[in-house]
Protein backbone atom coordinates (compact mmCIF):
# COMPACT_ATOMS: atom_id res chain seq x y z
CA UNK A 1 0.00 0.00 0.00
CA UNK A 2 0.91 3.48 -0.60
CA UNK A 3 2.26 5.71 2.46
CA UNK A 4 0.31 9.12 0.29
CA UNK A 5 -1.49 8.73 -2.99
CA UNK A 6 -2.48 11.84 -5.02
CA UNK A 7 -4.45 11.84 -8.56
CA UNK A 8 -5.80 14.49 -10.29
CA UNK A 9 -5.55 17.01 -7.02
CA UNK A 10 -6.82 20.68 -7.55
CA UNK A 11 -7.23 23.71 -5.34
CA UNK A 12 -8.58 26.74 -6.47
CA UNK A 13 -9.07 30.48 -4.67
CA UNK A 14 -11.16 33.84 -5.26
CA UNK A 15 -8.89 36.71 -4.87
CA UNK A 16 -10.22 40.11 -5.58
CA UNK A 17 -13.04 38.22 -7.66
CA UNK A 18 -10.74 36.09 -9.53
CA UNK A 19 -9.99 32.53 -9.54
CA UNK A 20 -6.06 31.99 -8.37
CA UNK A 21 -5.74 27.97 -9.24
CA UNK A 22 -3.20 27.09 -6.69
CA UNK A 23 -2.97 23.54 -7.53
CA UNK A 24 -3.53 21.76 -11.12
CA UNK A 25 -3.70 17.79 -11.93
CA UNK A 26 -1.52 16.72 -9.63
CA UNK A 27 -0.54 13.42 -9.41
CA UNK A 28 2.24 11.48 -7.18
CA UNK A 29 2.89 8.84 -4.36
CA UNK A 30 4.96 8.03 -1.25
CA UNK A 31 5.45 4.73 -0.68
CA UNK A 32 6.13 3.28 2.83
CA UNK A 33 9.43 4.58 4.58
CA UNK A 34 10.27 6.84 1.86
CA UNK A 35 11.80 10.28 2.78
CA UNK A 36 10.12 12.51 -0.33
CA UNK A 37 10.73 16.26 -0.24
CA UNK A 38 8.35 18.58 -1.94
CA UNK A 39 9.94 21.75 -4.28
CA UNK A 40 8.99 24.60 -5.58
CA UNK A 41 9.35 28.55 -5.44
CA UNK A 42 7.26 30.65 -3.33
CA UNK A 43 3.61 30.45 -4.63
CA UNK A 44 4.07 27.01 -6.06
CA UNK A 45 1.62 25.17 -4.36
CA UNK A 46 3.48 23.34 -1.64
CA UNK A 47 1.73 25.14 1.29
CA UNK A 48 -1.71 24.00 -0.48
CA UNK A 49 -0.63 20.89 -1.26
CA UNK A 50 0.49 20.17 2.41
CA UNK A 51 -2.60 21.25 3.87
CA UNK A 52 -4.98 19.40 1.54
CA UNK A 53 -3.06 16.73 3.00
CA UNK A 54 -3.40 17.28 6.65
CA UNK A 55 -6.75 17.75 6.87
CA UNK A 56 -6.51 21.41 6.78
CA UNK A 57 -8.05 22.35 3.64
CA UNK A 58 -10.79 20.80 1.19
CA UNK A 59 -9.48 20.40 -2.30
CA UNK A 60 -11.17 21.98 -5.16
CA UNK A 61 -11.15 18.64 -7.18
CA UNK A 62 -8.93 14.95 -7.27
CA UNK A 63 -7.93 12.85 -4.54
CA UNK A 64 -5.78 12.54 -2.21
CA UNK A 65 -5.14 9.45 0.05
CA UNK A 66 -3.19 8.25 3.27
CA UNK A 67 -2.84 4.74 3.55
CA UNK A 68 -5.60 4.42 1.30
CA UNK A 69 -7.64 6.41 3.26
CA UNK A 70 -9.36 9.29 1.72
CA UNK A 71 -8.73 12.79 3.48
CA UNK A 72 -11.61 14.46 2.68
CA UNK A 73 -14.24 11.34 2.91
CA UNK A 74 -12.93 10.36 6.22
CA UNK A 75 -10.21 13.00 7.88
CA UNK A 76 -10.47 11.76 11.50
CA UNK A 77 -9.02 8.30 10.29
CA UNK A 78 -6.21 10.32 8.18
CA UNK A 79 -5.31 11.99 11.43
CA UNK A 80 -4.66 9.43 13.43
CA UNK A 81 -2.42 7.98 11.45
CA UNK A 82 -0.13 11.21 10.86
CA UNK A 83 1.54 14.43 12.42
CA UNK A 84 1.74 17.41 11.65
CA UNK A 85 5.47 19.39 12.52
CA UNK A 86 5.49 23.27 11.08
CA UNK A 87 7.68 24.14 13.37
CA UNK A 88 8.47 27.71 14.21
CA UNK A 89 8.19 29.67 17.35
CA UNK A 90 4.35 28.93 18.16
CA UNK A 91 2.84 25.23 18.66
CA UNK A 92 3.88 25.03 22.85
CA UNK A 93 2.51 25.93 25.74
CA UNK A 94 5.70 28.45 27.05
CA UNK A 95 5.78 28.84 30.41
CA UNK A 96 4.90 24.64 30.87
CA UNK A 97 7.94 22.54 30.48
CA UNK A 98 8.98 20.13 27.63
CA UNK A 99 7.69 17.15 29.46
CA UNK A 100 4.68 18.75 30.20
CA UNK A 101 4.05 19.85 27.09
CA UNK A 102 5.36 16.59 25.74
CA UNK A 103 2.99 14.71 28.28
CA UNK A 104 -0.08 16.90 27.21
CA UNK A 105 0.47 16.73 23.31
CA UNK A 106 0.74 12.89 23.44
CA UNK A 107 -2.31 12.19 25.17
CA UNK A 108 -4.27 14.74 22.89
CA UNK A 109 -2.66 12.45 20.26
CA UNK A 110 -4.17 9.47 21.74
CA UNK A 111 -1.22 8.07 23.58
CA UNK A 112 -2.58 5.59 26.60
CA UNK A 113 -1.99 6.72 30.01
CA UNK A 114 -0.51 3.37 31.10
CA UNK A 115 2.48 4.01 28.83
CA UNK A 116 2.79 7.70 28.50
CA UNK A 117 5.98 7.89 31.08
CA UNK A 118 7.70 5.73 28.68
CA UNK A 119 6.89 7.92 25.80
CA UNK A 120 7.67 11.24 26.97
CA UNK A 121 11.27 9.96 28.39
CA UNK A 122 11.74 8.11 25.31
CA UNK A 123 10.92 11.21 22.77
CA UNK A 124 12.69 14.03 24.70
CA UNK A 125 15.82 11.15 24.94
CA UNK A 126 15.16 11.06 20.80
CA UNK A 127 15.69 14.49 19.90
CA UNK A 128 18.35 15.06 22.68
CA UNK A 129 16.16 17.30 25.23
CA UNK A 130 16.11 14.83 28.20
CA UNK A 131 18.83 17.33 30.62
CA UNK A 132 16.63 20.03 29.84
CA UNK A 133 13.57 18.73 29.76
CA UNK A 134 12.05 20.27 32.60
CA UNK A 135 13.27 23.79 31.77
CA UNK A 136 10.21 26.07 30.86
CA UNK A 137 10.13 25.72 27.05
CA UNK A 138 10.01 29.94 26.72
CA UNK A 139 13.92 29.59 28.00
CA UNK A 140 14.53 27.05 24.85
CA UNK A 141 16.75 28.48 22.07
CA UNK A 142 15.25 28.02 18.48
CA UNK A 143 16.66 24.86 17.40
CA UNK A 144 15.56 23.62 21.02
CA UNK A 145 12.21 24.54 20.15
CA UNK A 146 12.55 22.82 16.47
CA UNK A 147 13.94 19.58 18.27
CA UNK A 148 10.56 19.44 20.76
CA UNK A 149 8.07 20.03 17.64
CA UNK A 150 10.51 16.79 16.45
CA UNK A 151 9.23 15.12 19.73
CA UNK A 152 5.85 15.86 20.08
CA UNK A 153 5.72 14.86 16.18
CA UNK A 154 6.88 11.55 16.66
CA UNK A 155 5.32 10.77 19.85
CA UNK A 156 2.96 8.76 19.21
CA UNK A 157 4.51 6.83 16.50
CA UNK A 158 2.85 7.59 13.48
CA UNK A 159 3.13 6.20 9.71
CA UNK A 160 3.25 9.66 8.16
CA UNK A 161 4.71 12.96 9.03
CA UNK A 162 4.38 16.25 7.20
CA UNK A 163 7.32 17.79 8.19
CA UNK A 164 7.60 21.64 7.20
CA UNK A 165 10.62 23.64 7.05
CA UNK A 166 12.36 21.71 9.79
CA UNK A 167 15.72 23.70 10.01
CA UNK A 168 14.88 27.16 9.23
CA UNK A 169 16.47 29.85 10.84
CA UNK A 170 18.89 27.42 12.70
CA UNK A 171 22.61 28.22 12.89
CA UNK A 172 24.83 25.26 10.74
CA UNK A 173 25.57 23.24 14.14
CA UNK A 174 22.07 22.94 15.45
CA UNK A 175 20.76 22.13 12.17
CA UNK A 176 22.94 19.69 11.20
CA UNK A 177 22.04 18.07 14.70
CA UNK A 178 18.66 18.14 13.71
CA UNK A 179 19.16 16.27 10.48
CA UNK A 180 20.94 13.23 12.35
CA UNK A 181 17.77 13.08 14.52
CA UNK A 182 15.52 13.12 11.89
CA UNK A 183 17.24 10.41 10.34
CA UNK A 184 17.57 8.38 13.18
CA UNK A 185 13.68 8.53 13.88
CA UNK A 186 13.34 7.68 10.12
CA UNK A 187 14.77 4.33 11.22
CA UNK A 188 11.54 3.40 12.80
CA UNK A 189 10.04 3.40 9.65
CA UNK A 190 7.88 6.73 9.44
CA UNK A 191 7.06 7.89 5.93
CA UNK A 192 7.92 11.53 5.73
CA UNK A 193 6.67 14.06 3.43
CA UNK A 194 9.81 16.99 3.81
CA UNK A 195 8.92 20.51 2.31
CA UNK A 196 12.21 22.70 2.46
CA UNK A 197 14.02 25.74 0.91
CA UNK A 198 17.20 24.59 2.69
CA UNK A 199 18.44 22.45 -0.19
CA UNK A 200 20.89 20.68 1.96
CA UNK A 201 18.10 19.03 4.09
CA UNK A 202 17.12 17.98 0.95
CA UNK A 203 20.57 16.40 -0.17
CA UNK A 204 20.76 14.34 3.06
CA UNK A 205 17.79 13.19 3.90
CA UNK A 206 15.30 12.63 0.76
CA UNK A 207 15.09 9.84 -1.01
CA UNK A 208 13.02 11.59 -3.86
CA UNK A 209 12.07 14.59 -5.05
CA UNK A 210 9.03 15.86 -6.19
CA UNK A 211 9.34 19.76 -7.84
CA UNK A 212 5.99 21.72 -8.38
CA UNK A 213 5.71 24.71 -10.59
CA UNK A 214 3.05 26.69 -10.39
CA UNK A 215 0.86 24.29 -9.31
CA UNK A 216 1.84 21.17 -11.44
CA UNK A 217 4.24 18.52 -10.89
CA UNK A 218 7.19 19.53 -12.99
CA UNK A 219 9.84 16.91 -11.75
CA UNK A 220 9.17 13.35 -10.20
CA UNK A 221 12.65 12.22 -9.58
CA UNK A 222 14.78 10.32 -7.58
CA UNK A 223 17.58 12.86 -5.81
CA UNK A 224 20.85 11.00 -8.31
CA UNK A 225 18.39 11.37 -11.20
CA UNK A 226 18.30 14.84 -10.44
CA UNK A 227 21.93 15.93 -11.79
CA UNK A 228 21.50 13.46 -14.72
CA UNK A 229 18.32 15.33 -15.90
CA UNK A 230 20.63 18.92 -15.86
CA UNK A 231 22.86 17.51 -17.62
CA UNK A 232 25.87 18.54 -14.88
CA UNK A 233 27.15 15.41 -12.43
CA UNK A 234 30.35 17.55 -11.18
CA UNK A 235 32.80 20.22 -11.01
CA UNK A 236 36.23 19.26 -12.03
CA UNK A 237 39.47 21.96 -10.89
CA UNK A 238 42.51 20.55 -12.25
CA UNK A 239 45.93 22.19 -11.44
CA UNK A 240 49.27 21.83 -12.61
CA UNK A 241 52.90 22.90 -14.05
CA UNK A 242 54.46 23.61 -17.54
CA UNK A 243 52.48 23.95 -20.68
CA UNK A 244 48.68 23.85 -20.17
CA UNK A 245 46.09 21.71 -21.42
CA UNK A 246 45.31 22.42 -25.06
CA UNK A 247 41.95 23.80 -26.62
CA UNK A 248 39.59 21.31 -27.64
CA UNK A 249 36.18 20.42 -28.45
CA UNK A 250 34.03 17.75 -26.58
CA UNK A 251 30.30 16.28 -26.40
CA UNK A 252 30.31 15.54 -22.22
CA UNK A 253 32.89 17.85 -21.04
CA UNK A 254 33.15 21.94 -20.74
CA UNK A 255 35.58 24.34 -19.96
CA UNK A 256 34.31 26.93 -17.47
CA UNK A 257 37.45 28.81 -16.55
CA UNK A 258 40.94 28.78 -17.53
CA UNK A 259 44.10 30.43 -15.73
CA UNK A 260 47.86 30.14 -16.41
CA UNK A 261 50.45 32.56 -14.63
CA UNK A 262 54.15 31.70 -13.47
CA UNK A 263 54.26 28.85 -15.12
CA UNK A 264 50.94 27.43 -13.27
CA UNK A 265 47.59 26.44 -14.65
CA UNK A 266 44.35 25.50 -13.66
CA UNK A 267 41.07 24.36 -15.76
CA UNK A 268 37.60 24.15 -14.44
CA UNK A 269 35.66 21.76 -16.02
CA UNK A 270 32.05 21.05 -16.09
CA UNK A 271 31.16 17.01 -16.10
CA UNK A 272 27.38 16.49 -17.46
CA UNK A 273 27.45 12.66 -16.86
CA UNK A 274 30.48 10.45 -15.97
CA UNK A 275 30.37 7.51 -18.50
CA UNK A 276 32.99 6.03 -21.20
CA UNK A 277 32.66 9.53 -23.08
CA UNK A 278 33.13 11.85 -20.49
CA UNK A 279 36.39 10.28 -18.88
CA UNK A 280 37.89 9.83 -22.04
CA UNK A 281 37.44 13.00 -22.54
CA UNK A 282 39.02 14.11 -19.44
CA UNK A 283 41.82 12.08 -20.30
CA UNK A 284 42.36 13.75 -24.04
CA UNK A 285 42.65 17.32 -22.20
CA UNK A 286 44.95 16.60 -19.91
CA UNK A 287 47.20 13.70 -21.65
CA UNK A 288 50.68 15.08 -21.26
CA UNK A 289 50.30 17.77 -18.35
CA UNK A 290 52.06 17.69 -15.52
CA UNK A 291 49.07 17.43 -13.55
CA UNK A 292 49.66 18.24 -9.67
CA UNK A 293 46.08 18.09 -7.81
CA UNK A 294 42.66 17.27 -9.33
CA UNK A 295 39.70 17.23 -7.17
CA UNK A 296 35.91 16.66 -8.07
CA UNK A 297 32.90 18.18 -6.40
CA UNK A 298 30.02 16.58 -7.35
CA UNK A 299 26.70 18.51 -8.42
CA UNK A 300 24.77 20.52 -5.54
CA UNK A 301 21.06 19.94 -5.59
CA UNK A 302 21.15 23.92 -5.75
CA UNK A 303 23.08 23.85 -9.03
CA UNK A 304 20.59 20.88 -10.54
CA UNK A 305 17.96 23.51 -9.73
CA UNK A 306 19.55 26.44 -11.55
CA UNK A 307 20.45 24.83 -14.42
CA UNK A 308 16.84 22.98 -14.94
CA UNK A 309 15.19 25.87 -13.67
CA UNK A 310 17.17 28.92 -13.71
CA UNK A 311 16.73 29.93 -10.03
CA UNK A 312 19.50 28.92 -7.24
CA UNK A 313 16.58 28.11 -4.70
CA UNK A 314 13.61 26.29 -4.45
Amino acid sequence: MKAVEVAGLGRDFVSSGHRVTALDRVDFTVDEGEIVALLGENGAGKTTLTKILATLLLPSRGTARVFGIDVTARPEEVRRRQSVVFGGERGFYNRLSARENLRFFAMLNGASPRGLRKVVERSLESVGLSDAADRAVQTYSRGMRQRLHLAIGFATDPSLVLLDEPTIGLDPVEAARLRAQISALRDRGVTILLTSHQLLDVEELADRVVALDKGRVAEDLRLADFARKAGFAATIKVSGSGAPPGPGTYRAISLRSREHTEGVWTVELAVEEWSTTSLGEIGALLDGCAVTTFEVTPARLEDSFQRLYGVGRP
